[in-house]
């Protein structure tokens, strides 16, 4: 429709009719759903010629809930596990602020310059509202960013750190395929994730502060005991005196604590990870411990290990969604969730009514 400011009797005055609308698809996802349907011999191919490209896609086919996705995951997983394994798995936690992102940029630029590639896995946080994530841990690693030899890959948990772990876990065999020697998993913070996220690597990194309060704050039993290394960050400046007692006072409460079943102590550095100071002796740290527990057999027998816990929750996770996934008993829940808030029945009975019918089903 015309503007009626257009019309001669308005001198001096036009309207333009502007730009059409852009179309409300994004002009793209054609392209990019059609690099989705890339076989299963494609990817694996793309991936044991070390192209990041075709890893990203297959690892978002590895994060996708959808089912045909899934299902095509799996089978590039199985082509790739026999070149995968070579590699060494490093887990990497901390509080927020301690300097996980940076520590890892100093960290895996030192292993680049040793001739190494380096993949690295970021858990991140989601929003408990939005579901949200902001992915921006790669912000923080600016040098690796930009490496050719490094692959640095951000996944939301999603509220669900259990699902993310086995998925992160999966992510690993496929970054071993394409010929990365060493991988980085760095977790969302000190809380539940550490223990998955210490069932799938070789070394597990706890990164500590000083000068935030009371040190003593940071020795968490279940946390220390799980460390195969402590590193106090950011002792550079006026911060280098507080490192070094912050250090005295880990490595004396480490004392107190049984030796680990790999029989290795232990040990408690100072480093910079912004200042690039102390990265060297992190990683001599790292390499004498998998030289000691190759030495006495307990690398492969961990490793083992760890497959077969990821076997059993990988079980777990399937009977657990093909019991939420169910039509009929998720009706049931409804109408038992809504006699237990009404005092009808308790808790476990409900509970028992549930499962009951699932068995029956599942006869």
């Amino acid at each position: 429709m015309e503007h009626p400011e257009n019309d001669p009797a308005y001198r001096g005055l036009t309207v333009s009719k502007g730009i059409s609308r852009p179309p409300s698809v994004n002009p793209y996802l054609r392209k990019r759903t059609k690099e989705c349907e890339r076989p299963v011999t494609e990817y694996v191919e793309g991936i044991l010629s070390g192209s990041r490209v075709i890893l990203s896609q297959a690892v978002t086919l590895v994060e996708s809930a959808r089912p045909e996705h899934q299902e095509k995951a799996q089978a590039i997983i199985e082509q790739c596990l026999p070149h995968a394994g070579n590699s060494i798995r490093v887990g990497i936690t901390g509080v927020p602020g301690a300097g996980k992102s940076t520590s890892i940029d100093s960290f895996g630029m030192h292993l680049l310059r040793e001739g190494h590639r380096l993949a690295v896995l970021a858990i991140d946080p989601s929003s408990e509202r939005s579901k949200g994530s902001i992915l921006g841990d790669k912000t923080r690693m600016e040098k690796l960013s930009s490496a050719q030899d490094a692959f640095i890959r951000p996944s939301p948990s999603a509220g669900s750190l259990g699902g993310v772990a086995r998925k992160t876990r999966e992510t690993i065999v496929l970054c071993e395929a394409a010929g990365f020697n060493y991988v980085f998993v760095e977790t969302v913070g000190v809380g539940q994730s550490e223990t998955a996220v210490h069932s799938m690597v070789d070394f597990f990194l706890l990164i500590q502060l000083a000068g935030t309060g009371d040190e003593l704050q940071g020795i968490k039993r279940g946390i220390m005991e799980m460390a195969d290394g402590i590193v106090i960050n950011k002792a550079d400046g006026d911060n280098v005196e507080k490192a070094k007692i912050a250090r005295r006072h880990f490595s004396n409460a480490l004392h107190l604590f049984p030796l680990p079943e790999s029989g290795w102590s232990p040990e408690v550095l100072t480093c910079s990870g912004y200042c690039n100071i102390g990265i060297a002796e992190v990683w001599d740290m790292i390499h004498r411990y998998v030289d000691f527990v190759r030495g006495n057999g307990y690398f492969d027998r961990r490793r083992k290990e760890q497959a077969k816990y990821w076997m059993y929750e990988t079980v777990n996770e399937q009977l657990r969604n093909s019991f939420y996934h169910d039509p009929e008993i998720a009706g049931l829940l409804e109408r038992l969730e809504r006699d237990v808030l009404h005092n009808r029945k308790s808790s476990f009975i409900a509970a028992r009514e549930a499962l009951d019918l699932f068995y029956s089903k599942n006869r």
